[in-house]
């Protein structure tokens, strides 16, 4: 089977403090969090933070009932809520040209995978200073994540490598692109891009045959994709694989069982025909990639297609 395959192969087979105590921090580039300490008698989980940003003005952060501690100040220590007070204070946000103000952060759910935070909601109170008015502040944190566009070449038609998963927040089974969150801080996108694919599918990619699409939007953009801001805060590395198999290689993906069981992973692959890829599915993943690809097309600023 080796031999029938020439770009890509197939693989059949410290926290804060503890419940009484309030932190004051003072929020930096260098040192995210500069932060004195003071005891206290109050029971409430509360915490208290200063970004430059924000007028020096204190920003109050609060569990809400039935948060535990340990949730609660893993939150805080979270990459997910270290990132989102970055972005408050980017070129770009919400906080850059001091019209707005966060006042409080109320942390109501966290979900963890394994030892890390993987789900976390909060409500943020950012008001604006002139009218007084609030601005729509509830945040479902889950972090970076990559997908990937495999389109393989076999006798003359290019197929899309897609995913069929039951996904239940919309009740329904759904093809998609094979995609997965970043599981670590370090940002190594396109090694997550390979493992994920390589987990829900099978096929093993080659690391420099990987084009991130995203990389040719504007720089204002962060060269990310971002598919519902209004509720959440994820940002979505898009890269291309492009490549050459055998059409018995197509066959034995059709409906080929694969990802993570222990994991609750139930994942069928599916080769869909590219030609007709933009009308098979809803995936918002797929239809940027689409979008990315054929407007990188156009404009020449693919590299050549490995051979």
């Amino acid at each position: 089977m080796a031999g029938a395959i020439r770009s890509a192969s197939v693989v059949l087979k410290n926290k804060f403090s503890p419940l009484n105590t309030h932190n004051s921090c003072i929020w930096s580039k260098k040192k995210p969090f500069i932060c004195k300490m003071s005891t206290s008698d109050s029971p409430n989980l509360t915490h208290t933070i200063t970004l430059p940003n924000n007028n020096s003005e204190p920003v109050r952060i609060l569990a809400q009932p039935g948060v535990s501690s340990s949730d609660f100040w893993n939150a805080i220590d979270s990459s997910l809520f270290k990132q989102w007070l970055h972005n408050l204070q980017s070129e770009t946000g919400i906080l850059a040209d001091g019209t707005l103000a966060l006042k409080q952060v109320l942390i109501q759910g966290v979900d963890m995978f394994g030892k890390r935070i993987g789900f976390l909601k909060f409500k943020a109170d950012i008001y604006d200073k002139e009218t007084g008015n609030k601005v729509p502040g509830i945040v479902f944190a889950r972090g970076p994540a990559v997908t990937v566009l495999i389109l393989l070449e076999s006798d003359g038609e290019t197929y899309a490598v897609l995913t069929e998963q039951a996904r239940v927040p919309v009740g329904r089974i759904i093809l998609e692109l094979p995609a997965g969150m970043l599981d670590d801080d370090e940002g190594d996108f396109v090694g997550t891009a390979v493992r994920e694919v390589e987990e829900e599918t099978g096929i093993k990619l080659n690391i420099e045959d990987m084009v991130d699409l995203t990389a040719f939007l504007d720089s204002s953009t962060g060269c990310r994709f971002i598919p519902s801001p209004g509720g959440c805060d994820e940002e979505i590395s898009i890269f291309l694989y492009r490549g050459h198999v055998d059409k018995e290689i197509i066959t034995q993906l059709q409906g080929k069982e694969t990802g993570l069981r222990d994991h609750g992973e139930l994942i069928k692959v599916r080769a869909v025909p590219y030609k007709k890829l933009w009308r098979t599915t809803g995936d918002a993943k797929v239809l940027a990639a689409i979008a990315l690809f054929e407007m990188a097309t156009k404009e020449g600023l693919l590299p050549p297609s490995p051979t």
